[in-house]
């Protein structure tokens, strides 16, 4: 049994050293590339690629609460999940009134510099999902770290989508639209995450402090 008890532990551990490695890498990628696409959005023009850049900036925020998480307990574990829920939604408020503000002062985005930002951040993000996908059943901790990568991807097409059609039509449409859309899958998202943990933290034990019983 002690056998079995400590192959368990070892086994965890192995886990959680696994994960720890993972999220330091896609938290790098992120906050390389929030500042990349910051940059070159406000240099385009484009509301797209600077709520896609906000979106990174709450990834990296979001692989760090993972991080801290990891060796806690679940009851832990489901309170950083709750965080990242409301993270996500605060940060499609904000995609939100950029969209707002975008349709008040209209500017048409510079479609070449859009999409060769979109691919890279497509391809930045493609690597983190794939680094990802093998842990996204680990624990809810690692799942909803898992959804934000793969929003990501579909960020990213949208924003190359919103490229394209702005070169077709010479509109601000096509990138309003995107950040309309983007909006809406940050929400889902949000709701999605913030109801698994909240489940999760009605089921879990809370932490308890060990009574002193040689003072009683």
């Amino acid at each position: 049994m002690d056998n079995c008890c400590q192959d368990k532990a070892c086994e965890l551990e192995e886990l959680q050293g696994r994960q720890s490695r993972v999220l330091w890498i896609v938290l790098g990628i992120n906050g390389f590339m929030f500042l990349f696409e910051l940059i070159l959005g406000w240099l385009a023009g484009s509301v797209a690629l600077q709520a896609d850049s906000l979106d990174m900036l709450g990834d990296t925020l979001v692989y760090g609460f993972s991080l801290y998480a990891i060796a806690k307990s679940a009851r832990w574990r489901s309170s950083a999940a709750l965080m990242k829920g409301g993270i996500m939604a605060l940060f499609g408020v904000g995609v939100l009134l950029q969209a707002i503000y975008k349709l008040i002062h209209p500017e048409v985005p510079a479609f070449d510099l859009m999409g060769a930002t979109g691919l890279i951040a497509l391809a930045a993000n493609a690597t983190c999902l794939y680094l990802l996908t093998r842990h996204r059943s680990d624990d809810l901790n690692m799942r909803s770290t898992w959804l934000c990568s793969r929003n990501d991807i579909i960020a990213n097409t949208g924003v190359l989508l919103a490229a394209g059609l702005v070169f077709l039509t010479n509109s601000i449409w096509p990138d309003i639209a995107v950040s309309l859309i983007i909006t809406a899958l940050f929400m889902q998202s949000a709701v999605q995450v913030l109801q698994q943990a909240i489940a999760e933290l009605r089921v879990s034990p809370p932490t308890t402090t060990p009574v002193n019983r040689s003072s009683v």
